[in-house]
């Protein structure tokens, strides 16, 4: 993935070649860079240099460096799109129905485009994803972060890149507002019906029935959504 590095201006280059990895979208949002010994390995270059272009990208937006190292892409849409929508919701509780309606347009064209371009890997990514919300709801445990991953992973298999990071942008939104109105068992496993359903179409390359699948879902949703709200 990493070709050596021989300029003279060593951590720029460094940084231009991450940052085209993430336009061309073979690095992802939430992909996890590989630790530093191995990049300095791939990219032939020294520790400080690859900190101080990693330390660039961050200060960018590009990149998200976590505890113990750990660094991760980031969505360059975040701080655009979840931070304002997150105030713009709080200060209108309506404003969910906008954001559900945005989804209808957004999420019926990535599962239709899903459907035409997932790989082998965006198709068995996906099959985890549901047998791991299906698990955690069995025990039990928290399901909301698998459901807001089924979602991004569609958008993944679009291989858009820009569709990615847009919905990657609004990640922690989908997680919030699932976890709010969806308490009941019947209609969490009605949700994992509709995942199931979405995946199959996928995987069975049927576009258009990946499309009606997924606004049946987000119908349902709203619907879910009004009760709670009156």
């Amino acid at each position: 993935m990493f070709n050596s590095v021989k300029h003279t201006k060593i951590s720029e280059d460094i940084a231009n070649q991450i940052k085209r990895l993430i336009v061309d979208g073979k690095l992802k949002p939430g992909d996890r860079l590989p630790p530093e010994r191995e990049l300095i390995k791939q990219l032939g270059v020294s520790r400080p240099s690859l900190r101080e272009a990693l330390n660039a990208l961050a200060a960018m937006g590009f990149l998200d460096v976590r505890q113990a190292k750990r660094t991760f892409v980031k969505s360059v849409a975040s701080k655009l799109i979840e931070d304002p929508l997150a105030l713009l919701i709080k200060a209108d509780t309506q404003k969910i129905f906008d954001l559900i309606e945005v989804r209808k347009a957004i999420e019926t064209w990535a599962a239709f485009h899903a459907a035409q371009k997932a790989s082998g890997e965006d198709i068995e990514r996906l099959d985890i994803i549901i047998r791991e919300m299906k698990r955690a709801f069995e025990e039990g445990r928290s399901w909301e972060k698998e459901d807001a991953d089924f979602h991004l992973a569609i958008a993944k298999a679009t291989h858009n890149t820009i569709h990615m990071h847009i919905m990657s942008g609004i990640y922690d939104l989908l997680r919030e507002s699932m976890a709010k109105i969806f308490i009941g068992r019947d209609q969490v496993k009605k949700l994992m019906n509709h995942h199931q359903q979405i995946f199959n179409a996928i995987k069975s390359r049927s576009p258009e029935k990946a499309r009606q699948k997924t606004l049946d879902h987000l119908n349902y949703v709203e619907s879910e959504v009004k009760k709670s709200t009156g």
